[in-house]
């Protein structure tokens, strides 16, 4: 595989992460919602300021997540590319920080 085509591939690899998460919390969104309308036969007011505040809640959610949506995407992109550059440019750095990170971890699980 050539530079490009690694970049690309890493590229797309975190690209997918940030939409599949932000998918799952469309999802989480969308479930939570249909909870809260599914309590509307409740006539207990207590219930139905609940379910207003919780409604409220989702909405600004929604808002907040559809402009972060466009920003997170492009973070995600800019650190595909910055990682890709260094491992490019320092690979032996980088497979020592991956060594020393295999390292850590091992010795963190061993102790469970």
């Amino acid at each position: 595989m050539n530079k490009k085509s690694e970049h690309a591939v890493a590229q797309e690899a975190v690209t997918s992460s940030a939409d599949q998460l932000i998918g799952e919390f469309k999802s989480l969104m969308a479930d939570a919602e249909a909870l809260i309308k599914a309590t509307e036969d409740h006539p207990s007011e207590t219930i139905s300021s609940i379910r207003n505040k919780a409604l409220e809640t989702l909405s600004g959610a929604k808002v907040s997540l559809s402009n972060l949506e466009g920003t997170l995407t492009e973070k995600a992109k800019v650190v595909a590319e910055g990682a890709d550059d260094f491992v490019h440019r320092n690979p032996w750095e980088a497979v020592g920080v991956a060594a020393g990170l295999g390292l850590l971890i091992g010795l963190f699980i061993r102790r469970r």
